[in-house]
C-alpha cells in the first residue's frame, strides 16, 4: 500500500539534480488550504504549467507523504509523460498528515449511509469541487492517480465520485487489510510489516518515521522479541493506534469488514486503469479486486486492467528494464506503460483525444518478455490444468498411482522459523533491498530439511500460464493450528548461457548467464493459517494428525515457463519475519499467544489417488 521510499526519491531527487543545474521553472507554484465539510483544512499544492495557453484538466493526487516545498525545476520520470499532453498537477496531503489538519486514521473505512462521515472518499469529494471552482484556467474535468496509499485514496474516490472526476488510475491500492496485501495473508499477519509501517505513518504527524532497531539482522530481532505482546510490552507502550487495532482484533470481525471498503463497489463507476505488478511485494492483490467488482456492472466498458513484471512501484522508475537481475529482454516496461497505457488513457478522457482502449486487460508477460491484451480477463482459452505434487518429490501432469506412504513430512519448529529472503534481513524502510525480495532466488532455503520441494522434468514445450492461479494441498499437522506455505517456482537451466533464453526476447548471449544459472524464481507465492480454514470470523483447532484441505489462491499471473526450465513446488510452515510465527499449538488469539505456547509439530503433505496434492494452473493452448 506504500509506496513510501520510491515515490519521495524520485520526486525529491529529481529536484536535487535540478539545484545542482538552475533552470528555468516549468510551472507556477501555489500552496492553499483546501476546506472541507467538517472544517478542517487540508494543505494542498497546485502546480500550473508556465507555459499554459488554454483551459487544462487536473491531475490530482493524495498522499499521506508529504507535498512538495517548491515547483520542480526538472520533472520525475513518473510525470513526464503526462506533462506532454499539458496537466494542472495537484497534490494534496490527507487529513493529520503534515499541515493538513484533523485526525490521521490510517484506515479506509467509509460509512456511504452516514452523512455527516469524514473520510478519504467524502475529502477527495470536497477537494475536487473546490479544485474545478478555484483553480484558474481548468477545463473542468478531474483525473485522479497514485501509487499504493495514494492508490487507495484514489481507488476510495470512486465509492462517491465527484461529477469532474472523469478518470482514476489506481495503483497497487489495498482493498481488505485482513485478507490481503499490506497487513495480513488470509488472516495470517505481516509481522514485520505492519509493524514497522505504523510506526512510520503514526509515530509523528510531521515526518515519516523508521523504528531505530538495534541490530541490522531485523531477523534476529524478530526472534529474540518473542511473542507478538512483547511489542507494545516492551517498545510502543500504547502509542501506535493502527498497532492496538491490530492487535485487538485477530480475526476478521467488523472492525476489519468496515476497513474492507472494495465490498461497497459494485459498479464500475469512473473510467479506471488499474495497475499492479506482478511481484508487488505490498500489494498485489487490491488491483485485481477492484477490477473484479467494478466488473460487476460495466455497461460502458470502462474498467481496465494492467499488469507487469513490477516491485511496488516500479511502473514509476524512470526504465524498468529489470527486477533484480531478472532482465526483460530489452524492454523499459515502466516507461513503455506510462508511454502507451496510462498517457493515453489519461489523453482519451480528459483531453478527448485518442481512441478509447480496445481491451479489458493488457499485460507484459514474464518468461516472453512481451506485451499481450486481452479482450476479457482471464483468457477464455485459458485451460484449468492439474499439476500433481509426487510423493517421491516430482512434479507431474499425472496424477498420483500408488497410495504406499503417500506423504512427505518435515517438522516445523517455530523457534527456528524459515526466513522470507536471505539473511541478514534488513529493516523494510527505509532500506531498498525489501523491494524485490518476492523474486529472490530461493535456493537458500531449497535444502532446509524443514522445506519440501517438488520438481519437474525439464520442459520440452513452452508452457503459458495466464489467468488466476491455486494450490490444493491435503495436509496434516502433529498440533492443533498450522500455517502452509506454498511456493511456485521457475527453475533456470545450469546451462543458461546456452539455451535458456529466447534470442529475440531474451538478452544477450551470455549477459546474465552464470548469476540465472539455475534460479530459482518465484512465481507465485502465498500462506494460509490453519485456524481459519473453516471460518474468518470464528477460529477453530485443527485436528493433530488428520489430512485435511487446505485451499491456497495464488492470485493472478502471466507467465511462460520456457523449454528448458523446470517447475518447482515447495511447500513449508513458517516465513518468518514477514509472517508471524504460528505457535502451533491453538489459542484464542496469536497475538496474546505465550512463549510457552510456540511447540514444535511435524507436517505432512499427502499425494495419493485418493488425496491429491497439487498447484491448478491455466495454461494456455
Amino acid at each position: 500500500m506504500r509506496l513510501t521510499r520510491i515515490a519521495l526519491f524520485i520526486v525529491f531527487a529529481g529536484m536535487a539534480l535540478a539545484q545542482e543545474q538552475p533552470a528555468k521553472p516549468l510551472y507556477k507554484y501555489q500552496q492553499v488550504m483546501i476546506p472541507v465539510r467538517d472544517g478542517v483544512h487540508l494543505q494542498t499544492v497546485i502546480l500550473t504549467p508556465v507555459d499554459q495557453h488554454g483551459p487544462l484538466p487536473i491531475l490530482f493526487r493524495r498522499t499521506p507523504y508529504g507535498v512538495p516545498d517548491k515547483a520542480p525545476e526538472q520533472l520525475p520520470p513518473f510525470m513526464k509523460e503526462l506533462a506532454h499532453d499539458g496537466y494542472i498537477f495537484v497534490i494534496q496531503n490527507l487529513r493529520g498528515r503534515f499541515k493538513s489538519e484533523g485526525v490521521f486514521k490510517l484506515s479506509s473505512w467509509v460509512d456511504l449511509n452516514d452523512p455527516k462521515a469524514t473520510n478519504e472518499t467524502t475529502d477527495a469529494y470536497d477537494s475536487i469541487d473546490w479544485l474545478v471552482k478555484n483553480v484558474p484556467n481548468n477545463n473542468g474535468k478531474v483525473g485522479m492517480y497514485g501509487v499504493s496509499y495514494d492508490g487507495l485514496t484514489t481507488a476510495l474516490a470512486l465509492l462517491h465520485p465527484h461529477p469532474a472526476l472523469k478518470a482514476v488510475s489506481e495503483q497497487a491500492s489495498p482493498v481488505d487489510q485482513w485478507m490481503n496485501d499490506d497487513d495480513h495473508r488470509y488472516g495470517a499477519l505481516r509481522e514485520s510489516y505492519d509493524f514497522e509501517y505504523a510506526v512510520m505513518e503514526q509515530a509523528d504527524k510531521e515526518k515519516n518515521t523508521h523504528f531505530d532497531f538495534n541490530q541490522y539482522d531485523t531477523f534476529s530481532w524478530y526472534l529474540d522479541l518473542g511473542p507478538l505482546s512483547n511489542i507494545n510490552d516492551q517498545y510502543l507502550h500504547g502509542s501506535i493506534p493502527y498497532w492496538n487495532s491490530t492487535i485487538e482484533h485477530p480475526d476478521y470481525d467488523e472492525f476489519w469488514k468496515k476497513e474492507a471498503w472494495v465490498n461497497q463497489l459494485h459498479a464500475s463507476t469512473v473510467p479506471n486503469l488499474n495497475v499492479a505488478g506482478f511481484w508487488d511485494q505490498e500489494d498485489p492483490w487490491g488491483p485485481w479486486q477492484i477490477f473484479r467488482h467494478a466488473k460487476e456492472h460495466d455497461p460502458d466498458h470502462t474498467d481496465f486492467m494492467v499488469a507487469g513484471p513490477w516491485y511496488h512501484g516500479e511502473w514509476w522508475a524512470p526504465k524498468g528494464e529489470s527486477i533484480g537481475i531478472i532482465p526483460f529482454g530489452g524492454h523499459e516496461t515502466s516507461r513503455e506503460f506510462r508511454e502507451n497505457l496510462e498517457a493515453p488513457f489519461f489523453r482519451y478522457y480528459l483531453h478527448g483525444e485518442g481512441e478509447k482502449p480496445a481491451w479489458e486487460a493488457s499485460t507484459f508477460q514474464s518468461g516472453s518478455n512481451t506485451w499481450h491484451t486481452y479482450p476479457v480477463w482471464p483468457p477464455k482459452d485459458a485451460k484449468l490444468t492439474k499439476l500433481y505434487l509426487q510423493p517421491d518429490g516430482k512434479l507431474s501432469f499425472e496424477a498420483p498411482r500408488n497410495a504406499a506412504k503417500g506423504y512427505r513430512e518435515y517438522v516445523s519448529d517455530p523457534a527456528k522459523p524459515v526466513p522470507y529472503r536471505a539473511r541478514p534481513i534488513s529493516p523494510t524502510y527505509p532500506g531498498g533491498d525489501w523491494r524485490t525480495w518476492e523474486v529472490a532466488d530461493q535456493r537458500f532455503v531449497t535444502d532446509r530439511p524443514d522445506v519440501l520441494t517438488y520438481v519437474s522434468d525439464p520442459l520440452d514445450h513452452d508452457v503459458t500460464v495466464t489467468g488466476q492461479l491455486s494450490a490444493h494441498l491435503v495436509a496434516s499437522t502433529s498440533g492443533t493450528d498450522s500455517d502452509f506455505v506454498v511456493k511456485l517456482i521457475d527453475v533456470f537451466p545450469d546451462n543458461a548461457q546456452k539455451d535458456s533464453w529466447n534470442p529475440d526476447s531474451g538478452p544477450k548471449p551470455g549477459q546474465y548467464a552464470q548469476s540465472l544459472n539455475g534460479y530459482e524464481l518465484p512465481i507465485a507465492m502465498e500462506v494460509r493459517r490453519g485456524r481459519y480454514l473453516q471460518s474468518f470470523e470464528h477460529p477453530h483447532a485443527l485436528p493433530a494428525n488428520k489430512p485435511i484441505v487446505w485451499e491456497v489462491p495464488l492470485r493472478d499471473h502471466d507467465h511462460v515457463f520456457l523449454k528448458g526450465h523446470r517447475i518447482m513446488v515447495e511447500v513449508q510452515s513458517t516465513w518468518f519475519p514477514v509472517i508471524d510465527r504460528n505457535p502451533q499449538k491453538f489459542v484464542p488469539s496469536i497475538y496474546q499467544a505465550k512463549a510457552s505456547d510456540f511447540v514444535p509439530a511435524t507436517q505432512r503433505v499427502y499425494c495419493t489417488p485418493a488425496m491429491p496434492s497439487y498447484v491448478e494452473l491455466p495454461i494456455m493452448p
